[in-house]
């Protein structure tokens, strides 16, 4: 799957329904997973119809499917660029200049 090809709002149903699909596998309801996640009922009918919620309901879910250990997967850590290393003289850089490499907007 493309995601850089999809819209926000088909990326957004696509993670919805990849959550409650998890969510059915292991055969736990949306009460069980709203209950063991700590989030209101709410948050989980909005979030599996891909309305979306904040991140800290996100891991929240996520913890609660065990499938918090995904988000390396997701998004691994990138660390520091040896050669951004050496120039740096061993300091962790802090700021991005946004001249290059910036990630395009649509």
């Amino acid at each position: 799957m493309k995601f850089m090809d999809m819209t926000d709002k088909a990326v957004m149903t696509e993670l919805a329904d990849r959550i409650r699909r998890e969510r059915l596998n292991r055969n736990i309801t949306q009460k069980d997973l709203w209950e063991r996640a700590g989030v209101s009922k709410k948050v989980i009918q909005q979030l599996e119809t891909g309305n979306g919620c904040t991140l800290d309901s996100l891991i929240k879910i996520l913890r609660a499917l065990g499938r918090l250990d995904q988000l390396d997967a997701f998004l691994p850590d990138p660390g520091i660029s040896p050669i951004q290393l050496a120039r740096m003289a061993g300091r962790q850089r802090r700021r991005a200049s946004g001249s290059r490499g910036a990630v395009e907007r649509k």
